[in-house]
């Protein structure tokens, strides 16, 4: 059974652009830095893998998992130390996409900053591409 790091959101991009990168996935400071935290305390997992899955009103929704190894299919960012993987069916969806966590008074996680993304439910848990 995999083991969820944090709950995930996503947002279209409409009010800025994120500039263009050979990287399939950025992460923002604050993402790296909640990632470094969160595997501090996992030492036998080397990274966070990143998939989609079908769930929601809107068609996709994003994944996030402890990694302890890259698999055969899956695509690897490393950036400030840190290992992703991207699942084979998340990396066409990802391209150009930046990872950010952000925390408030009533909730904290990571948030997808995603330009390819056509509409997005109103929860922001799912979208659609």
């Amino acid at each position: 059974m995999a083991s969820f790091v944090v709950r995930a959101t996503v947002r279209a991009m409409s009010k800025r652009k994120i500039q263009a990168t050979r990287a399939a996935l950025i992460l923002t400071p604050s993402a790296v830095q909640k990632i470094k935290q969160l595997l501090k305390d996992k030492p036998e997992h080397v990274g966070v893998k990143v998939g989609v899955c079908t769930r929601g009103c809107n068609g996709l929704s994003y994944t996030l998992e402890y990694a302890k190894s890259k698999g055969d299919s899956d695509e690897e960012v490393i950036q400030d130390g840190i290992r992703i993987f991207i699942e084979k069916k998340a990396q066409l969806t990802l391209l150009g996409t930046e990872m950010d966590y952000v925390e408030d008074k009533l909730s904290s996680d990571f948030v997808f900053n995603n330009p390819n993304i056509k509409g997005t439910c109103g929860c922001g848990e799912s979208f659609n591409i």
